[in-house]
Parts: structure tokens; sequence; C-alpha cells
């Protein structure tokens, strides 16, 4: 039977959760660039840069996307840094990290986002 590690942590879960991102000067190009192998995530950092900001539940709609499916997908967007999810209650808002990336790679953003 499997147990858990001893030195492993466990988060309690709270009503105001703490939702992480890493921080700016950790984004990695070859991390956020595998992050984007994936057609479907190109399609999500083009949509969310579109509308600005918009909830997770809207994206899957709008993609047609199940919900275990969607969340997979922002999370690799989330950690390698392209996505920003904010908590507002039960939902998430997301928005692109269009300011930090800017700062490490400029001009990253506007090749993906182009549809040429």
């Amino acid at each position: 039977m499997w147990s858990m590690p001893s030195n492993a942590s466990v988060t309690k879960s709270s009503r105001k959760e703490r939702i992480r991102h890493p921080e700016v000067e950790s984004l990695d190009l070859a991390t956020i660039m595998r992050a984007l192998g994936d057609p479907l995530r190109i399609e999500i950092v083009r949509l969310i840069d579109a509308e600005g900001e918009i909830l997770c539940t809207e994206l899957y709609e709008r993609l047609g996307l199940p919900n275990s499916t969607g969340s997979y997908h922002l999370r690799q967007l989330r950690e390698a840094g392209l996505v920003r999810a904010q908590a507002i209650g039960p939902k998430r808002r997301l928005s692109l990290r269009r300011d930090d990336l800017e700062s490490r790679f400029p001009a990253l953003l506007d090749l993906i986002v182009d549809d040429a």
C-alpha cells in the first residue's frame, strides 16, 4: 500500500486560497515554449489576450473543453508564467502576464497572439 513520504507537506484548504505563479526573474524561455507546444494552449493564450480577462468557466465553454482538460492546460500555462489566475470566490479570473513577459522577453507575446 502507498503511503505519503514523511517529508511531504500537506496544505490545508481554506477559503482564501493562494494561487502560485512563478516570479518574473524565474521565467524561462524554454519552459514557456514547451507550454506553447500544444496548439490548444496557443488558442487559449490568444483568447485570453483578445478578452483581456476571462473566467475559467467561460473559457472552457467557448472552447468546448471539459473542466478537467481546461484545468490541465491552464495549469501548464500558469506554471510556465504565461497566465495569471486570480481567485474570486469559487471562480478563477484569467489574464496574461503581459508586462512580466514583456520585461523578460520583449515582443514574445505579440508573436504568439498574432494570427499570421
